[in-house]
């Protein structure tokens, strides 16, 4: 019974990750409860995700990450960039700088540092932003496999491993293999890749200004020659790309015989911005003033910014409305870019997700307030605060201090990790507010909530019995088989949901064909490692993607385009090194 529960159990959890109804950490959250209610795990067991060495380690990461974000320790390396006017030597110094940070920093952390710098320093020089933004995706998530803190997915596969089958691995056990890997990423990215990178065009320019596919809401004043339109008539013959998505009346939708322009509707276009700047001139629209006191002074210079909104943003499943961004920020949101241009509402009424971009209207001096809220990367060009350099030193030095005393074992990889948190509070390095606030508790309630079910699947025989199948259908072919089997499930499922949620679907497969075969269970668990932490095919399967595809106004294509091949070479070269690396 208790299999078809789990089985159960399971079948929904993969539904809820890949068609992301809900949030991953409420899906997580609910798999953890549907568990211990039907009885398959008991209350201890449920829990046992909070408690987990992974979940722990994960949150002083974040910490540790923060702090040397905040001082400028990171800010200090990517402004290297800046002084680099060679496209060819740009992208090779980015992608060694990146590969350096994301070794020891979390690499959504990391592109969210990088972005603005490549952006400013790329359009500066008048390159496409495009031709950068991927290869930074790219290397921070194969940087992030070279050691045990890289990704939170390997600290995840650790603490499985150790609470099942009692195997872990080393704080640079991962690096031989992992630099090979990032050589490999560099060299494919420095070469082929670069063929095959679309140009966008260069932000700033009178031709190309905010480039991207934009979702904006203009009001209908009585002047308007829209007045008495239909919708598929407001956009005039002679403007390409640009459609009007709805009208909308009091806030909802009119279609039939209602769907005319009138006075006072809003109308929903989508398109290039230059594009909706021209209906709006033709058929004599406005941005609706929501709230006249963020005028403001009416003297005072206003700008166009585009901002997106971060990993672990408190903006994340928030509207507009609900949290008055309005007055909070004293701007006004003129239009949306996403991953799907589907929208359908007010914007105002629009949850915001990760990786979403908003164009606001604001004074020039709100510009820096944007700036220093961590829920939001300032896009564009931007002058960066110089850091200071001795709390940056010190920051760094914490970091050193904790990887080392972990590499020489004198403390266990989360004794020193909350040490070296400790030590930063301490120095004043970072407030406790602030070190809560660094944290993305999405990422912490995902682990301790769907870590139980790894535990399920061991437990009421699921594992034994995929393990079973993959024997007997992979058996003849020997460990080299199922290692390749492992590694593409785990990499095909990282495309479509969460990489730790497929992660901890494989572990258990993993230990259990190992014990099966009778074969060391570390070259299985290094492929699922590697597969869950390098995803590159699509923009909705790592955080980096989705942050870049929208700062880089790419296509989906692009990603299968670009993505894919670096997938089959990483797929290829695993199933090769692997053995070499870790023995059967």
């Amino acid at each position: 019974m208790a299999l078809w529960l789990t089985l159960g159990i399971l079948a929904g959890a993969i539904y809820l990750f890949v068609t992301e109804r809900l949030r991953v950490d409420v899906v997580a959250l609910l798999v953890m409860t549907a568990l211990v209610v039907t009885g398959v795990l008991s209350m201890t067991e449920g829990l046992s995700g909070f408690s987990s060495q992974a979940t722990i380690m994960v949150a002083a990461m974040f910490v540790l990450s923060a702090s040397l974000q905040r001082n400028g320790a990171v800010a200090a390396i990517g402004e290297v960039l800046s002084r680099i006017r060679s496209q060819w030597l740009f992208l090779l110094v980015m992608l060694v700088l990146v590969s350096c940070v994301a070794a020891f920093v979390n690499n959504t952390a990391t592109v969210a540092v990088f972005l603005p710098l490549v952006l400013a320093a790329s359009t500066a020089n008048r390159w496409a932003p495009s031709k950068f933004l991927i290869p930074l995706s790219y290397m921070s998530q194969a940087a992030g496999v070279c050691t045990l803190i890289g990704t939170s997915t390997n600290l995840l596969v650790d603490a499985m491993a150790r609470d099942a089958a009692g195997v872990g691995f080393t704080l640079f056990e991962f690096a031989p293999l992992g630099i090979v890997f990032v050589g490999i990423c560099m060299l494919y990215l420095m070469t082929v890749g670069r063929w095959l990178l679309p140009d966008r065009g260069v932000p700033g320019t009178a031709e190309n200004e905010h480039v991207g596919r934009y979702v904006a809401e203009l009001l209908v004043p009585e002047e308007s020659s829209a007045i008495g339109l239909r919708r598929n008539q407001v956009v005039p013959a002679s403007i390409d790309d640009a459609v009007v998505l709805e009208i909308l009346r009091d806030g909802r939708a009119v279609y039939g015989a209602d769907a005319e322009v009138r006075a006072g509707d809003r109308l929903l276009l989508r398109g290039e911005w230059k594009h909706i700047a021209a209906v709006r001139k033709a058929r004599r629209l406005k941005f609706d003033h929501v709230a006249r006191d963020l005028d403001g002074d009416i003297d005072a210079e206003r700008v166009q910014v585009e901002v997106m909104v971060s990993p672990g943003s408190h903006l994340i499943g928030h509207t507009l409305s609900g949290m008055r961004f309005g007055h909070m920020y004293r701007a006004r949101v003129h239009g949306i870019h996403r991953r799907l241009l589907d929208v359908r509402q007010p914007l105002d009424h629009v949850q915001l997700n990760l990786g979403d971009v908003l164009l606001l209207d604001a004074p020039a001096r709100a510009i820096e307030d944007l700036r220093a809220d961590k829920g939001m990367i300032v896009l564009g060009t931007r002058k960066q605060a110089r850091p200071d350099p001795f709390r940056a030193t010190l920051s760094v030095l914490v970091m050193v201090a904790t990887i080392g005393v972990a590499a020489l074992g004198w403390l266990s990889i989360v004794e020193a990790a909350l040490v070296g948190c400790g030590a930063l509070l301490v120095f004043g390095l970072i407030e406790p507010d602030e070190a809560y606030r660094a944290i993305d508790w999405r990422v912490i309630l995902l682990l301790a909530g769907i870590l139980p079910l790894g535990v399920a699947l061991q437990k009421s025989g699921g594992a034994a019995l995929a393990a079973d199948f993959m024997i007997g259908t992979l058996g003849g072919f020997g460990p080299l088989a199922a290692l390749a089997a492992v590694y593409l499930m785990t990499s095909i499922a990282t495309e479509f949901m969460s990489n730790n949620a497929s992660a901890v679907l494989v572990v258990p497969i993993a230990l259990a064909t190992a014990e099966s075969m009778g074969i060391d269970p570390k070259p299985l668990l290094v492929a699922v490692a590697f597969a869950a932490s390098t995803s590159f095919a699509t923009p909705i399967s790592y955080q980096t993607n989705t942050m870049v595809f929208t700062a880089g106004g790419y296509r989906f294509s692009d990603f299968v385009r670009i993505g894919l091949p670096l997938n089959v070479v990483f797929c290829t070269a695993a199933i090769v090194l692997i053995p070499r690396f870790f023995p059967f």
